[in-house]
């Protein structure tokens, strides 16, 4: 920087316009610095050496620039192709100046990204109006790009807020399943967080593995329009009661489907198919393989697992180590293979899940 001419800010402002002044000449730099503050530019940085600005340029973000066209080490076509490259200054306004000779520079500075430009010997009261000009413009370009900020902001805001919203109506949906069907205990839950363990192994987004966790909370909604004397029997299934139970597929596709929501709609999709097979022989449609939405095979194995290691009326709970060997040994029948595997590769962080077995449904992943 060149000492001596860094004109400080001369009031406080909520937005003070930087300036970046290159000329290797100490008095250019002086009248061009002065001309600056008086068209309003509080802030200006003064540079004889045209790398040290573009090194300058790097670490801050001006809202103008001077550069000369004549300067040793770089010229100012290249220091001005140097500074459009960088991702802050595809707009930024930038004034070259030259001599009245030099139409050809002016032709090529344009094409290099040149804004505007001033004639030696400058004329000091077209460069104040042309300086204040392209000041105004970048303030409004400034305020324009706030504004855009500020409203991408606002947006993310309710964009959340929904969200969060949109959860804690389908966590008490769930909490409701739960109160229904109270031998179930926390396995709405734990297969929830099983299931987004298997989406993170496959490799989906966060935001995905996020849905699923919600969503999967409801794959059993439809147990709310069992009977009484269907969902609290002690012993096994008749055939016909068995094809009863097997309706609540259905029943919680009914109630979740149509939402504008995609949280909701991922949900009425586990909840219609979490129990269907690879192979095409589970309910309630058939479906096979790829025909299964993926969300639906992963709680498959999510659900089954759980629902294997867990103490029904009708059953003794299953030895982890005896689920996990089911579900290996039922991949590519059962289930998804790729899934299967998943599961296996979390299955230690699975078992985490099931030592946190009381843990109530609760409001985060």
């Amino acid at each position: 920087m060149f000492p001596g001419y860094v004109f400080a800010r001369n009031s406080p402002r909520e937005t003070v316009m930087k300036l970046l002044l290159v000329d290797d000449n100490p008095s250019n730099l002086f009248m061009l610095g002065k001309l600056a503050q008086s068209s309003g530019i509080a802030d200006v940085q003064s540079f004889r050496d045209p790398l040290q600005a573009l090194d300058e340029a790097r670490r801050t973000r001006f809202d103008l620039i001077i550069v000369d066209y004549m300067m040793p080490g770089m010229d100012g076509l290249t220091l001005i192709r140097e500074v459009r490259s960088l991702p802050d200054y595809i707009d930024v306004p930038i004034v070259m100046v030259t001599t009245v000779d030099q139409r050809e520079i002016c032709y090529a500075a344009l094409e290099a990204g040149a804004t505007d430009f001033l004639t030696k010997p400058v004329d000091m009261a077209e460069a104040k109006a042309r300086l204040r000009n392209l000041a105004m413009l970048r303030e409004m370009q400034n305020k324009l790009r706030d504004r855009a900020d500020w409203l991408q902001t606002e947006v993310q805001k309710a964009t959340h807020d929904r969200l969060g919203l949109e959860e804690e109506i389908i966590l008490r949906l769930a909490r409701a399943v739960e109160r229904r069907d109270p031998s179930i205990g926390s396995h709405l839950v734990r297969v929830a967080r099983t299931a987004r363990e298997i989406a993170e192994e496959l490799g989906q987004a966060e935001p995905y593995c996020q849905d699923l966790y919600i969503a999967s909370l409801m794959h059993d909604i439809g147990k709310l329009g069992l009977s009484d004397d269907l969902l609290y029997k002690a012993g096994p299934y008749t055939a016909e009661e068995r094809r009863r139970m097997q309706a609540h597929t259905l029943i919680g596709g009914e109630i979740l489907e149509g939402s504008r929501s995609r949280v909701i709609r991922l949900a009425a999709e586990i909840a219609e198919t979490h129990h269907e097979f690879w192979n095409g022989t589970g309910y309630p449609r058939g479906l096979k393989e790829a025909t299964i939405p993926l969300a639906g095979r992963i709680v498959s194995v999510a659900d089954v697992f759980d629902a294997l290691t867990s103490e029904r009326p009708y059953k003794a709970a299953w030895t982890a180590e005896e689920a996990a060997r089911y579900i290996a040994d039922n991949a590519g029948r059962q289930f998804d293979p790729e899934v299967a595997r998943a599961f296996s590769l979390r299955y230690f962080r699975i078992l985490k899940i099931r030592e946190q077995a009381g843990t109530p449904i609760g409001f985060a992943a």
